[in-house]
């Protein structure tokens, strides 16, 4: 045999050896996700952020034929979950949901071993709540314009309650003080139910509710003064927003979304992003929602990133110039 024709048939040799090869690895990789998914939320289970956690992983896990497990990861005002998905793998099998507060706020208020801004990448806001300011059914104000008024007479008599110091519903409070140019005792609680129940008790004057007071309102428990958004609330919508009464600059909701971790594959994130979208406009995802008095908000990558700088900003200047500390 000729010493060229005995090349030519070890180079083909050769070449189908290699595309064998290649064959187990290309089957190996199956179209993701071919396995479950976590869904870490930092914080505890029956909370409003669990509950919404546990409904948008429901429909994502039937859209996308895995199911999505919710892995509760409470501690540090949501640090401790931030964190695990901080050092998971970047194969779209480890997703936070979360308050945006983590990384709005959390740096300003306590050290961490990551930044939020840097060590995750935003997806999509999945939610958000305006809060609703209520006050104790004695007081002699029926909206914020005559809280204000009374405030003003009588500068720290007025007490509010908060679910505790650098939460969203203390900063919410920092925010309204600030803006009216008045002066009130800040009374912080281990959470939301307790502010709120001395509030009906008469032991503070009034509280930023992030959306429990909703019975009390019905019943005449506490008296619903206005709402923080810049629009009206679909759950009480004869409530004036405060830039209605004339409050300027004082508005602040509550906002939910989900993070990946860095490096995700593209492809990964275009898919979790559509599913997403579909999955806020499902019925029974809304009236999950608005079980817990939320609604359910969309927002793409680039207008949540928007969101998050411009939330940043406002709050780290608020922490500074009120000298706000964590609990």
């Amino acid at each position: 045999m000729k010493t060229s024709s005995l090349r030519r048939r070890i180079a083909v040799a050769t070449a189908a050896l290699g595309l064998l090869a290649a064959l187990p690895c290309a089957f190996a990789q199956n179209p993701w996700p071919s396995r479950p998914i976590r869904l870490v939320v930092g914080f505890a289970p029956g909370g409003g952020t669990d509950v919404m956690a546990r409904s948008l992983g429901q429909a994502l896990g039937e859209a996308l034929g895995q199911p999505v497990v919710v892995d509760n990861k409470p501690g540090a005002s949501g640090n401790i979950g931030a964190g695990e998905v901080v050092r998971a793998a970047p194969d779209g099998y480890t997703i936070l949901l979360a308050p945006t507060s983590f990384q709005t706020v959390n740096p300003s208020l306590f050290k961490a071993p990551f930044d939020p801004a840097k060590d995750l990448t935003p997806l999509a806001a999945v939610g958000r709540s305006p809060m609703y300011i209520v006050a104790r059914p004695t007081l002699e104000a029926k909206d914020a314009k005559e809280l204000v008024a009374i405030a003003r007479k009588q500068p720290g008599k007025l007490s509010y309650a908060s679910s505790g110091s650098g939460t969203p519903p203390h900063l919410a409070g920092e925010l309204f003080k600030q803006q009216a140019g008045i002066a009130a005792v800040h009374v912080p609680y281990r959470g939301s139910g307790p502010a709120l129940q001395d509030v009906v008790a008469g032991q503070a004057d009034y509280v930023f509710d992030p959306g429990i007071a909703f019975p009390h309102i019905r019943t005449g428990k506490v008296k619903l003064l206005a709402v923080t958004s810049a629009k009206r609330s679909a759950f009480f919508p004869d409530a004036p927003t405060l830039a209605e009464q004339g409050i300027k600059g004082a508005d602040m909701d509550i906002w939910w979304g989900v993070w990946v971790p860095n490096n995700t594959p593209p492809e990964v994130k275009a898919r979790l992003d559509r599913e997403i979208a579909k999955a806020l406009a499902l019925a029974n995802v809304k009236e999950r929602y608005n079980g817990l008095g939320l609604e359910p908000a969309y927002l793409d990558a680039g207008a949540f990133r928007t969101l998050l700088a411009e939330e940043t900003k406002l709050l780290t200047k608020l922490i500074h110039d009120r000298g706000i500390k964590a609990d």
